[in-house]
């Protein structure tokens, strides 16, 4: 499997990710620069093609080995907002508690990321 690498430097990464924790609004340039490192480090720690994350407008990306898909829509796919995003990525909001309230929308037989969740 090949190895992904980042476009986010880790530490601009983690500095957006503290400024999203320690505000009540952020610049739209940090709160993507967030979204955008998490999604990476989730890849990083379930690395594989099965299920696409997205969280428009500022990233989407593809983890959990399993089955890949190669062209159209794939069979496992997870969306939400950044908000919702970056609550469950951070402990904030849990998965099912996301899922539940409405905020994400999970579709597929992989499309569960509780067990990665919070990083």
């Amino acid at each position: 499997m090949a190895v992904q690498r980042r476009r986010i430097a880790l530490d601009e990464g983690r500095a957006a990710l503290a400024a999203w924790l320690e505000a009540d609004a952020v610049p739209r340039n940090t709160l993507a620069t967030a979204v955008r490192y998490t999604l990476e480090e989730v890849t990083a720690r379930a690395p594989g093609n099965s299920v696409e994350v997205r969280v428009p407008p500022f990233g989407v990306t593809q983890c959990v080995e399993g089955p890949r898909h190669t062209r159209g829509t794939p069979p496992n796919v997870i969306e939400c907002d950044a908000a919702t995003w970056l609550a469950m990525v951070t402990g904030r909001l849990s998965w099912a508690d996301a899922v539940d309230a409405g905020t994400v929308a999970a579709s597929g037989l992989r499309a569960d990321l509780s067990r990665l969740l919070p990083l």
